[in-house]
């Protein structure tokens, strides 16, 4: 089973700007406030520079998390953890851009949640401490485990009809998809490369996979 797991404050609270760049985000509100429990009192008093699309600004955390909860996709992104992998926080980030339904990181609890940008608050992430307990989590749902990853033998990605309820699975950067997960996997695919480098980094690769389910579910553009 799944664990959900508790955001954990940022290094860098989301409503400080870095010095070195411009203010982003509004200031206090001008005029009278606008009625509705899900504006923020303090935000509205003091202004909103956290990293989130206009339509929310103002708006209470847990407001934000329950609007996206109507209208999240029914694919789920899983990254393999087993070394620290860096590319995390931009997976959760690239997640939360294309409203996944969930992150699910396996292996180690800890990750660098730097490239995430905050986002890790409006995105539930769940964690699972081995393959097995993935897998079993999303056999309990029926929903079919897809992993990505360059290896011998696998489909690629542009021509393959993607299922619209799945876990997308991504191996950590260099050691790629775990055996483990290869051998639970429905399909494995990967991403046409048309250079000299032998594979993209993990945090790409997601979101070209991320990508293509959007162009197929959203947009009806078949392969």
């Amino acid at each position: 089973m799944s664990e959900q797991v508790a955001p954990s404050p940022p290094s860098v609270p989301d409503h400080e700007a870095d010095p070195g760049r411009p203010a982003v985000g509004v200031g206090p509100w001008p005029g009278p406030w606008p009625d509705g429990e899900h504006y923020d009192p303090e935000l509205l008093a003091g202004g909103d520079r956290r990293n989130v699309v206009d339509r929310y600004r103002y708006w209470r955390h847990e407001a934000i998390v329950a609007d996206l909860d109507t209208r999240r996709h029914p694919f789920h992104v899983a990254v393999e953890n087993w070394e620290h992998d860096f590319n995390i926080g931009s997976v959760v980030r690239t997640a939360n851009a294309f409203c996944a339904a969930a992150v699910h990181i396996v292996g180690r609890r800890r990750w660098n949640r730097r490239g995430a940008m905050v986002t890790e608050r409006y995105q539930h992430v769940h964690h699972h401490p081995d393959t097995a307990a993935l897998v079993a989590w999303a056999a309990e749902r029926g929903l079919p485990v897809i992993g990505v990853d360059n290896l011998p033998g696998s489909v690629p990605l542009e021509s393959y009809p993607l299922p619209r309820a799945c876990v997308l699975v991504f191996g950590q950067e260099g050691p790629g998809l775990s055996e483990e997960v290869r051998e639970a996997c429905a399909a494995v695919l990967s991403i046409a490369q048309f250079g000299s480098t032998r594979s993209i980094n993990a945090g790409a690769a997601a979101a070209v996979a991320m990508h293509a389910w959007v162009r197929a579910h959203v947009f009806d553009q078949p392969v």
